[in-house]
């Protein structure tokens, strides 16, 4: 576990101690849940902390405003008698009421409030369980209400929300219509911008835990930064990274004890097992992707063509690829949350197209004479790809291979890789003109280029760009798949110096 003290201090003096009613939105699996009992835990000598969890509401619960209620109501009365010294209890004071509803519970709920001896702070994990009920916006509605007048009205000094979806976006589910989608009773909400992925160091710190118990002799910076490369932080795939070299890959195969599991390779090895299991986070990834074609289209053109898409938080597609967790803003662009999405994502594509792509059939009839004792022949990989694709695509025109050509290339590569070596395309390299694809097979690394043809000029620019990146990875080998629409070029592999590295240069 990382430590989240900073975290839950953070949120106390920035959000709870100034009064505000917030909301956590954060993709599956982002550690809501856990912040929220650490939170409730910190806050406890200062505060009475009510903490509830609308995922234990049932559907009849939300049926009407009576129901809902009386549930609410039934709710907060048994989170107050778990409570160790249980110092308040909820008043019946609108009993006499004809019915008991929304306002007869505010009334109780503030007359609960205002007899109590500290500030109430109340919780609420997965609020997005009611996001389909009337209800539940009219409860709101109300909250806002007594937010407004609690000089006047005592109420809960601060109130948490925690859910995938936004308050917003709640409203847009339930009245799809155009006139409702943003008009949301909870724009009293302060905007909460904590950061809860892990950085490098958070992962160290817990790492170093780990040390401490079992003497690994790992290089900690070293594994954390390479956990952090691949995850970017996101919590559940921290977790699951370190869960699978702790648990299955030391002591298997060609990792016989811990020290060597916890390496750069024990980390490639747990990506892969990862990305080869089904997952609820992987699973909702999916269904967003099905239910939302222009989302789909829009993460196929980031991954195949690197478009620079600009970063619009209220564009649909974008909000709820963001609201999910695996896109993000980066430098005013949209981008990939992180290395193993991307590595999914690609994965799921190329196996949507496998089928009915020539490439991929193709890959998996030469892959025999590709791989020699263990190792992955990338060069002659490239001999062949250019053979192969001046053969079915050089009559194609310009725009289709601009735009599908390392497309082609990767479904090439797939099945001669699959099933023991990953692909991921590289974040910082990846634009319009250029993608550099990393390659890792049984530990040894492969940095490809693929590129669009732009000029003779432009071409050594990339040879040199590829030369710092190899530094970067201390390799001194590399490779370059240019796209060429020049009638005069020429096609075929070549092996060339540049700034003391080798690059093996293919042109189709």
């Amino acid at each position: 576990m990382v430590k989240l003290d900073d975290r839950v201090k953070k949120i106390k003096e920035d959000y709870v101690d100034e009064g505000s009613y917030f909301v956590i939105n954060r993709g599956r699996q982002y550690g809501k849940t856990t912040t929220l009992e650490a939170l409730e835990g910190y806050l406890e000598e200062e505060y009475i902390v009510i903490s509830l969890d609308f995922q234990l509401m049932g559907t009849k619960d939300f049926s009407d405003e009576a129901v809902f209620a009386k549930a609410f109501r039934k709710d907060i009365s048994m989170a107050l008698e778990d409570m160790e010294d249980q110092m308040i209890t909820l008043p019946w004071t609108a009993s006499e009421s004809a019915g008991y509803g929304l306002k007869e519970l505010f009334i109780d709920l503030s007359n609960m409030c205002k007899n109590s001896p500290r500030p109430i702070v109340l919780m609420i994990d997965e609020v997005d369980s009611a996001g389909n009920n009337q209800v539940f916006i009219d409860f709101l509605a109300q909250l806002r209400g007594y937010y407004l007048k609690r000089d006047k009205k005592p109420i809960f000094h601060s109130v948490i929300l925690a859910g995938v979806y936004n308050i917003k976006n709640l409203k847009l589910k339930l009245r799809p219509e155009s006139e409702h989608q943003y008009n949301s009773p909870w724009n009293i909400a302060a905007d909460f911008d904590i950061d809860m992925s892990f950085s490098s160091g958070q992962i160290a710190s817990m790492l170093e835990e780990y040390e401490a118990d079992y003497h690994t002799g790992m290089d900690i910076p070293k594994v954390a930064e390479e956990i952090y490369q691949y995850t970017s932080g996101y919590p559940v795939l921290v977790s699951s990274i370190c869960k699978r070299i702790d648990e299955k890959i030391a002591g298997s195969n060609d990792f016989e004890n811990r020290k060597k599991a916890w390496s750069k390779e024990g980390v490639a090895k747990a990506v892969a097992n990862i990305l080869k299991e089904s997952t609820p986070l992987f699973e909702s990834m999916v269904k967003q992707l099905d239910q939302y074609k222009e989302l789909y289209s829009m993460v196929e053109d980031l991954l195949y063509q690197g478009r620079k898409i600009p970063f619009s938080p209220d564009e649909k597609s974008v909000s709820i690829g963001i609201m999910f967790g695996f896109l993000t803003e980066e430098n005013g662009h949209v981008a990939i949350a992180n290395r193993i999405f991307e590595m999914y994502l690609l994965n799921l594509f190329m196996t949507k197209e496998a089928l009915e792509s020539e490439a991929f059939v193709k890959g998996g009839r030469d892959k025999s004479q590709f791989i020699k004792y263990n190792r992955l022949d990338m060069d002659l990989v490239l001999e062949k790809f250019v053979e192969y694709f001046d053969e079915i695509y050089n009559k194609k025109d310009t725009d289709f291979i601009e735009k599908y050509g390392r497309k082609f290339f990767l479904l090439y590569l797939k099945p001669i890789i699959n099933g023991t070596g990953n692909y991921y395309i590289e974040a910082q390299t990846r634009d319009e003109r250029r993608t550099d694809v990393i390659v890792d097979y049984l530990g040894e690394q492969f940095i490809v280029e693929l590129k669009i043809w732009h000029g003779r000029e432009y071409n050594e620019r990339g040879e040199k760009q590829l030369t710092e990146y190899l530094d970067y990875y201390h390799k001194d080998k590399g490779y370059m798949l240019s796209f060429n629409f020049n009638k005069e070029k020429e096609i075929g592999v070549k092996e060339i110096q540049v700034c003391g590295k080798t690059i093996v240069e293919a042109v189709v």
